[in-house]
């Protein structure tokens, strides 16, 4: 399971651009092969483009989506490449070395050259304005078209979650990402290992999943990738867990292609009875939670939760990582089966312990009072924040008959939308005593710490993750402001929470928390009515009127103030290497190394897991 999961990182590279791969094998060519001064300070600068394109799985922000490129000037570049072993390069057949330069030239520098992987911009067909390698030929109403013969209804497959849509001789039609098929190469390695994988299986069940799972990444059947995700909602026995596949739909605007994914891990038993306290109650949450009655589950099936130690991940959740998932994603399934919920503690641990060294509570916090209970219950109200958005939010609440699935619904906006419904579960719960009663919370210091800091992430902190003038583009940032600027808005009247000023540094301030759980409860209510009767202009109004727009002055001052505390908005993670001990022909131990550095790693991957060429 492990080698699976790294088998499949080219894919991301690819679904990201289709020059992806091209790009990612020309700069560690460079890196690995380049005869000149590495201390000359442009080296450093190509060596940063070199760690940040890494870091995003190609030459798109992994989070503003927008095309960055090198600060070393385009001339150096060129003498970089031409002192490299220039053999080894990715070039087409009989390619000189300076034809390769001119050709590559503008998918590293010209910003009108795929200026955005996701485009999500209201107006405009986000299909042909997306540079993400789901669609080729096609416009967003032809994909629309080409979908809507499929009916979402029951318990229909997630049709399209993994193919690309090309026009081949005037028909629309996909490429399925298979054995055999696109993306097989990479496939068949993921599976070679897999299949070792099912014959060292912890139980029956975990077997049954594997060999389902293996079968669908084979055939590329979504009728097998539901029946694997079923199976592996039932497998709740196995302390080794993990995902293989494509996934999430975030890197689609429309919200219909998975990219790849992948995770290996543990069960963090200690840590799963907080959690797993949660999920016992999750009837509760719901017949207790602000909806209307109708958009409410009757009975809530199977929602399992656990904490885990993350052993390796690849695609799309590395090097920065998620800190919960909840699968499957398909609601018929969540419905009828359950869902499975998982807490990354040691991933959660690790950015809890980044924040306490870090100046941004101290920078942006609106007193003593609130760092001081940031800092002293944040992680906590962190983490019961993200068991309930994963393990309750997401299982929550159902879509009324004969309405079909929000990538039909919502478009665009499914996603945003998804995840603010979720965030407002988590944002609702944590402020009542029913958390106290469980055993999971000491007191309602820990609500008001996640009260103070969501708001002022919402509102304020996750600006610093966007250049001045930008518009907010990514789901889960349009998904925080969408909630606290809604809760703000509403509540202004009232002062529920305010803008505060000192001297030339602004604040919120949350004066009455009990009414702002009111207004959570009040959105949350809402957005699930959107999600339920698949309202798209007032889905749009919502993401369009409070996620997306950003004010500039009070922009400009956030990312100021944040410059002279000399950190950096994102993190990312180097991976462990598992290296069998054997003992003859028999695993005895497995002995655990760490890279010196994310590039050295990054370097090996590259080495040890490339199975796409340049082109599919």
């Amino acid at each position: 399971m492990y080698e699976a999961t790294l088998c499949g990182r080219d894919i991301i590279y690819d679904q990201k651009s289709k020059y992806g791969i091209l790009l990612r094998k020309t700069i560690e060519n460079i890196y690995g092969t380049y005869k000149g001064d590495k201390n000359a300070k442009e080296w450093k600068t190509f060596s940063d483009y070199a760690g940040r394109f890494w870091f995003s799985n190609g030459n798109h922000h992994h989070y503003g989506n927008e095309k960055f490129i090198p600060e070393c000037s385009a001339e150096y570049f060129k003498s970089l490449i031409m002192n490299s072993d220039t053999a080894t390069l990715p070039k087409e057949n009989g390619e000189s070395t300076e034809a390769f330069w001119t050709r590559v030239n503008p998918l590293f520098y010209d910003l009108k050259v795929e200026p955005k992987c996701v485009d999500l911009r209201s107006g405009i067909d986000n299909v042909v304005a997306s540079s993400v390698n789901f669609y080729e030929g096609v416009s967003q109403k032809e994909v629309e078209d080409f979908y809507a013969k499929m009916p979402t209804t029951g318990n229909a497959p997630s049709w399209g979650l993994n193919s690309k849509v090309v026009k081949e001789n005037g028909i629309v039609t996909e490429k399925v990402w298979k054995s055999g098929g696109m993306y097989g190469a990479a496939i068949d390695k993921i599976c070679y290992w897999l299949d070792k994988a099912v014959g060292v299986a912890e139980n029956e069940k975990q077997k049954k999943t594997l060999e389902l799972l293996v079968k669908y990444l084979r055939g590329g059947d979504l009728k097998d990738f539901d029946a694997y995700s079923i199976a592996w909602v039932a497998d709740t026995e196995s302390k080794v867990d993990g995902i293989n596949g494509f996934i999430e739909v975030y890197l689609d605007a429309i919200g219909k292609k998975g990219s790849y994914e992948s995770y290996v891990s543990i069960k963090d038993e200690e840590a799963t009875k907080r959690i797993a306290a949660i999920a016992k109650e999750a009837q509760w949450f719901e017949d207790n939670s602000p909806l209307m009655p109708k958009h409410k589950k009757k009975q809530v099936k199977g929602i399992i939760a656990k904490a885990i130690t993350v052993i390796v991940e690849s695609g799309d959740l590395a090097p920065s990582t998620a800190i919960g998932i909840n699968l499957p994603n398909a609601d018929w399934i969540r419905k009828d089966h359950g869902s499975k919920s998982v807490s990354l503690s040691n991933i959660i641990q690790s950015y809890n312990l980044a924040s306490a060294q870090k100046g941004t509570i101290d920078e942006f916090g609106l007193n003593d009072t609130v760092i001081k209970r940031i800092k002293e219950h944040g992680a906590l109200a962190a983490d019961l924040h993200t068991d309930m958005h994963e393990c309750i939010g997401h299982a929550s609440g159902q879509i009324n008959p004969g309405i079909e699935t929000t990538d039909k619904t919502l478009k665009n906006y499914a996603s945003c939308l998804e995840e603010a419904r979720a965030d407002l579960v988590g944002l609702y719960y944590i402020m009542d005593q029913k958390l106290i009663d469980i055993g999971v919370m000491p007191s309602m210091d820990v609500a008001k710490a996640e009260y103070d800091s969501y708001m002022m992430n919402g509102l304020m902190t996750q600006l610093t993750r966007i250049k001045l003038g930008d518009k907010i583009e990514e789901a889960h940032m349009r998904n925080r402001q969408l909630n606290a600027l809604w809760a703000y808005e509403k509540g202004k009247k009232d002062k529920v929470v305010e803008f505060v000023k000192r001297g030339n540094k602004t604040y919120v301030q949350i004066n009455d928390y009990a009414k702002l759980r009111t207004l959570f409860g009040e959105l949350l209510r809402e957005i699930q009515r959107v999600k339920s009767e698949g309202d798209f202009k007032a889905g749009q109004a919502l993401v369009e009127g409070y996620g997306v727009k950003v004010d500039p002055i009070l922009h400009k001052e956030i990312l100021d103030r944040y410059s002279t505390l000399g950190i950096k908005p994102y993190r990312g993670f180097i991976q462990p290497k598992l290296s069998a001990v054997m003992d003859g022909d028999k695993i005895k131990d497995v002995q655990i190394e760490y890279p010196k550095s994310f590039f050295a790693q990054m370097m090996e991957y590259g080495k040890n897991y490339s199975y796409l060429g340049v082109k599919n």
